[in-house]
């Protein structure tokens, strides 16, 4: 089943029945006729923030952000600013050539911070690569996200300490980890909760299809949570699936629900609703959340290869940031000092990622040796040897 409303439900009934119908002289619809059923045919999003930052009423879930008081407003205002700070000081350190590469989230930050801030301590949150603002709600220092990009290490923090799995960058992978994890914590008794995220693009992998089949037929207590940012680097979301993404749940029987992904109360609400649902042993729940990339897919990719300005200056006027600024704002929930003292932290932060990234010391060129087996390997003790006399020829050409 879908979670949507009867409403919902009727309109696409109406404007499926009258497709490809004629007006009362035989002649087709106009455009402007035909766009208007194209857009009530289109699914319904859950929003509980307008673009213009205005709060609409939402029956099925209002009682989840019923008690968000004006200083967590400001506190989901706050880690979305910081987020952006973030993630725009890493895509310059990258362009300075201090990383390798980097996969901005600009223009998903309500997905991940008000999905993020729905989590408890005790759930476990299995990342792509892309997941900053989540990392930053578990309590991942930013500086450690980038030691995997600076190509130092290979995610720099512990997931146990705030079970927030490392990074995981084979498309789609994680969702059969966290499948499992989940059937694990069934099989404990736990009422914690597990949580998946991936992209459009990734759910057209094997993995994704796998990960549904069998969190659904163990009932498994993961709710998995694609970010639609429409774009799979340079496919768009209509060249991978003929129905929206949140549709897919219903072949595998669990719900599924489409959130607006720049509404960070709307993200806040569906996500509780969907862990609450795990927690209560009701199994999986899919949550698109329906956003926007506005940047690069990585900074190695061009966007203006493939997608006009005009689609992104559209989006940009439904930015999340400035869509919660607009309601604290008119909603009297925070005055300009408030502003004032974030954008000091924000350039505090974005100082203090700098330096941090400059100061990484480089890693053991050994290291790529350890853990290949459990014990001992003769082919890898050559190598090892191999390997470090090479490396002495380079020392003994500086000798000379």
């Amino acid at each position: 089943m879908t979670v949507e409303s009867t409403a919902a439900r009727t309109s696409r009934r109406s404007a499926g029945s009258k497709a490809g119908t004629t007006g009362t002289k035989g002649t087709a619809r106009t455009p402007a006729k035909k766009a208007a059923a194209k857009k009530a045919a289109e699914p319904q999003l859950v929003q509980l923030l307008t673009p213009e930052g205005k709060r609409v009423k939402n029956a099925e879930y209002d009682k989840y952000v019923a008690g968000v008081t004006p200083e967590e407003l400001r506190g989901l205002y706050r880690d979305m600013v910081l987020t952006r700070r973030f993630d725009a000081e890493a895509t310059s350190l990258q362009r300075q050539g201090e990383l390798g590469l980097w996969a901005s989230l600009l223009g998903q930050e309500a997905a991940q911070i008000g999905s993020g801030r729905a989590l408890r301590d005790d759930d476990y949150v299995f990342p792509t690569y892309r997941e900053h603002g989540v990392a930053w709600c578990r309590g991942v220092d930013p500086t450690n996200l980038l030691g995997m990009f600076r190509g130092v290490n290979n995610g720099g923090w512990d997931p146990n300490s705030n079970n927030f799995q490392l990074y995981t960058i084979v498309i789609g992978s994680q969702t059969l980890h966290a499948t499992g994890y989940a059937m694990g914590v069934a099989k404990d008794g736990a009422d914690s909760a597990v949580i998946a995220y991936f992209g459009d693009g990734a759910s057209s992998q094997g993995d994704v299809a796998e990960s549904f089949t069998f969190s659904a037929v163990y009932n498994a207590p993961v709710v998995f949570f694609c970010q639609n940012n429409q774009w799979a680097i340079s496919e768009p979301t209509e060249k991978q699936s003929r129905v929206p993404i949140y549709q897919r749940a219903q072949g595998y029987g669990f719900p599924g629900v489409r959130v607006d992904g720049n509404d960070v109360l709307a993200c806040l609400a569906v996500t509780r609703w969907a862990l609450e649902r795990a927690r209560a042993g009701e199994g999986p729940t899919l949550v698109e959340a329906f956003t926007y990339r506005m940047g690069a897919h990585t900074t190695s990719d061009d966007p203006s290869r493939y997608r006009g300005d005009e689609e992104r200056q559209a989006w940009e006027a439904k930015d999340p940031i400035l869509r919660l600024r607009r309601f604290l704002e008119t909603s009297n929930h925070a005055d300009e000092g408030f502003f004032e003292e974030l954008e000091a932290e924000s350039e505090a932060l974005g100082k203090r990622v700098r330096e941090a990234v400059r100061a990484m010391p480089d890693p053991d060129h050994f290291a790529i040796f350890e853990n290949v087996y459990a014990d001992g390997h003769a082919l890898v003790d050559e190598e090892r040897a191999q390997f470090a006399a090479y490396q002495a020829a380079f020392a003994d050409e500086g000798g000379n």
